[in-house]
């Protein structure tokens, strides 16, 4: 049996690889899958879209009540796309915005009890998806997925730092 970077050495040139071999484009339409996927359940049961359901398991997972500015950046969402989504979901009574004691222009935000109820069934669906998605990797190869992800965000962040350096 080969070890995770063998089996990557058999299956990736590094000479010339069109855009379908690229990590990143590979990453991206894994991510699209599971995304749409994700959604379609999330509609169907709960009646959220993908991004609501994102706010919401951010506000769940929170410690405390959060910032537009910073749910905006665990989403990966800018402020006008999250804005119009806590709207949405203030008018439907699952998000509680107050103002912000150390800042009265700014708010934060929470859930509301029926928000919680929400998170809890939409968190255990996710659960219960990761679980399968996963479910078709044996345990070497989820262990070898786990530390090859760890690696790679790493190295992401490093870009990242460089890019802003101007390497």
């Amino acid at each position: 049996m080969f070890a995770c970077a063998e089996r990557a050495k058999l299956r990736f040139s590094m000479t010339s690889p069109t855009i379908r071999e690229l990590l990143s484009y590979r990453l991206h339409r894994v991510a699209n899958l599971l995304s749409r996927g994700a959604e379609m359940r999330y509609r169907r049961e709960f009646g959220v879209s993908l991004w609501e359901w994102r706010t919401v398991a951010l506000l769940g997972g929170a410690a405390e009540p959060q910032s537009l500015n910073e749910l905006a950046r665990a989403a990966g969402m800018d402020k006008g796309q999250m804005s119009r989504v806590v709207s949405g979901l203030t008018r439907r009574k699952i998000i509680f915005r107050e103002t912000d004691a150390s800042d009265g222009r700014g708010i934060r935000l929470s859930l509301t009890q029926p928000g919680k109820r929400l998170y809890r069934k939409l968190i255990a669906a996710a659960a219960e998806r990761n679980s399968a998605f996963l479910g078709c990797l044996n345990a070497r190869e989820r262990e070898c997925l786990e530390q090859a992800m760890t690696k790679l965000a790493h190295e992401a962040r490093s870009f990242i730092q460089q890019e802003k350096h101007g390497r």
